[in-house]
C-alpha cells in the first residue's frame, strides 16, 4: 500500500522542483510525474502526443467525472543568486517549501495526485482524471490539445493554481496584439529619402491610449477590462538604418465574451477612425506569432490569445465547493477570480465545462524569485480536496451552468 501522507506529497514536490523544465522542455518532469502515477498504482497511466501526462481512477459511474489539473512548466529563474534558497534546491524552511515552482505549480500538482490516488482503496462516485500539461506557461497548448482532441471529457475541472485556499471563479483573457506601423526604409545619412514610421508614433499612441481608456468591457468579480503598450520594436534592428517598420506591442487583459479574432477587428476599427497618415506611411493590426515546440517534437505557430472565463457565484458546483471548503477547513473562503490567465480559459471559457480553482499558494510569489508554499495551509488544503472532490462529484446534474464565456 503506497505512502498517501501529506508528508510523503511534499517529498515529491520536492523531487519535482529539482528538476528544470521551462515551456517546451518538460520531458523530464513528464518522466517523473508519470513515473509518480506507476508508484501509486493508478488503474491507468499514459501521455499524449503533446507531452500532457494522465492518471485514471476508475469510479462507480454515478458521479460526475472530475479532473484534477496543474502544469508540469515553470517560467525561468533569471538570476539564481538573486534568490535567498537556491531555486532548485526543494529547501524547506522556516515552514515553505522553497524554490521554482513550489507554488506555481508543483506543490499543488503534488498534493493533486496524491489526493486523487487516496480514492484508489475506496472508490469513487465517478472517474476521477488527473491531467498535468505542457506549455501553460505559453498560453496553455496542453490544455487546449486535450480538450479539443477529446480523448479526456471531463464534467468538473479542478485547476491547482495558487488560490490561498479561495475558490477562484475565473480570469480575464490575454490577447497579445501589435500595432505595426509600415513607412520606408532608408539609409540614416539620407532620412529625406526614407518614411521613418517612428516619426508618426505621436498620431498612433495617443489613439491607443483613448481605447484603452475608453473602450473597455468590465464584469462583475473581474472588474475592468485594461489595455498596456509594452514594448517598441523597429525593422530593421541596426542603428544606422532608418527602419520600415515599427511595432507597438499591446497587452489585452479582456473580458470573456469576445472571440480573438472579434477583438482585433474591434481594435482596428477603432484605430482607422481616429488615425489619419499621411501619404507614405500606413499601419496594421495583427497578432504577435510565437512558434512553439513540445518536449515531443510537435510544433506550431501560436497566436498570443488565451481565453478568459467566468463562472456565476450562484452556480451549484461554485456553492458547494464553499460550504465544503468552510466545513473542512473552519475558513469559509472567498469567492474571487485570479489576476492571472489559467488552463481554465481552455476548459470553461471555450468547452463550458464548469471549473473551479482551489490550492494552497499565495499569487504574490509568483514568478518571482521567493516562490514558496506554506506547508501549514498545504497540509490543510490536501486534506481538504478528497471531501471537495466527492462533493463536486455529487452535485445533481443539471441541463446547463451558470457561467459567462
Amino acid at each position: 500500500m503506497p505512502d498517501l501522507s501529506f508528508e510523503q506529497a511534499i517529498q515529491f514536490a520536492q523531487a519535482l522542483i529539482r528538476i528544470p523544465g521551462l515551456p517546451g522542455q518538460e520531458g523530464d518532469v513528464a518522466a517523473r510525474v508519470l513515473a509518480e502515477f506507476k508508484t501509486l498504482s493508478f488503474d491507468e497511466v499514459w501521455s499524449d502526443e503533446v507531452g500532457n501526462c494522465f492518471a485514471l481512477v476508475q469510479g462507480r459511474d454515478d458521479g460526475h467525472r472530475l479532473m484534477l489539473s496543474c502544469h508540469l512548466d515553470v517560467v525561468d529563474v533569471g538570476d539564481a543568486g538573486s534568490w535567498q534558497y537556491a531555486p532548485f534546491s526543494g529547501d524547506i524552511a522556516d515552514g515553505f517549501l522553497h524554490g521554482r515552482g513550489a507554488m506555481d505549480i508543483k506543490g499543488p500538482l503534488a498534493l493533486q495526485t496524491y489526493a486523487a490516488a487516496q480514492f484508489l482503496a475506496d472508490r469513487p462516485a465517478g472517474d476521477i482524471i488527473v491531467a498535468h500539461t505542457v506549455l501553460e506557461e505559453r498560453g496553455g497548448w496542453g490544455m487546449e490539445y486535450l480538450l479539443n482532441a477529446g480523448h479526456v471529457k471531463p464534467d468538473v475541472v479542478i485547476i491547482g493554481e495558487a488560490t490561498a485556499g479561495d475558490i477562484c471563479v475565473g480570469h480575464r483573457g490575454r490577447a497579445e496584439l501589435i500595432v505595426e506601423i509600415q513607412g520606408v526604409a532608408g539609409h540614416a545619412s539620407a532620412p529625406q529619402r526614407a518614411r521613418n514610421p517612428i516619426d508618426v508614433l505621436p498620431l498612433v499612441l495617443p489613439a491607443i491610449h483613448e481605447f484603452a481608456t475608453t473602450e473597455q468591457r468590465s464584469a462583475p468579480l473581474l472588474g475592468s477590462a485594461t489595455m498596456a503598450p509594452t514594448a517598441l520594436e523597429t525593422l530593421p534592428r541596426s542603428r544606422n538604418v532608418i527602419p520600415d517598420r515599427v511595432r507597438i506591442v499591446l497587452d489585452w487583459r479582456v473580458i470573456p465574451g469576445s472571440s480573438a479574432e472579434e477583438l482585433k477587428e474591434t481594435l482596428d476599427a477603432f484605430l482607422r477612425q481616429r488615425v489619419q497618415l499621411p501619404e507614405g506611411w500606413s499601419f496594421s493590426v495583427v497578432y504577435s506569432v510565437e512558434p512553439q515546440r513540445t518536449y515531443t517534437g510537435r510544433t506550431r505557430d501560436r497566436r498570443m490569445f488565451t481565453p478568459g472565463f467566468l463562472m456565476s457565484e450562484d452556480d451549484p458546483m461554485v456553492q458547494t465547493a464553499v460550504a465544503v471548503i468552510a466545513q473542512h477547513t473552519g475558513r469559509r473562503p472567498a469567492v474571487r477570480p485570479w489576476t492571472f490567465a489559467t488552463d481554465g480559459g481552455y476548459s470553461c471559457g471555450v468547452h463550458g465545462i464548469p471549473t473551479l480553482g482551489f490550492a494552497p499558494g499565495e499569487e504574490r510569489f509568483a514568478h518571482t524569485n521567493r516562490e514558496r508554499l506554506e506547508l501549514s495551509s498545504a497540509r490543510v488544503a490536501y486534506h481538504a480536496y478528497p471531501h471537495l472532490i466527492r462533493a463536486l462529484q455529487a452535485v445533481p446534474p443539471r441541463t446547463g451552468f451558470n457561467f459567462f464565456t
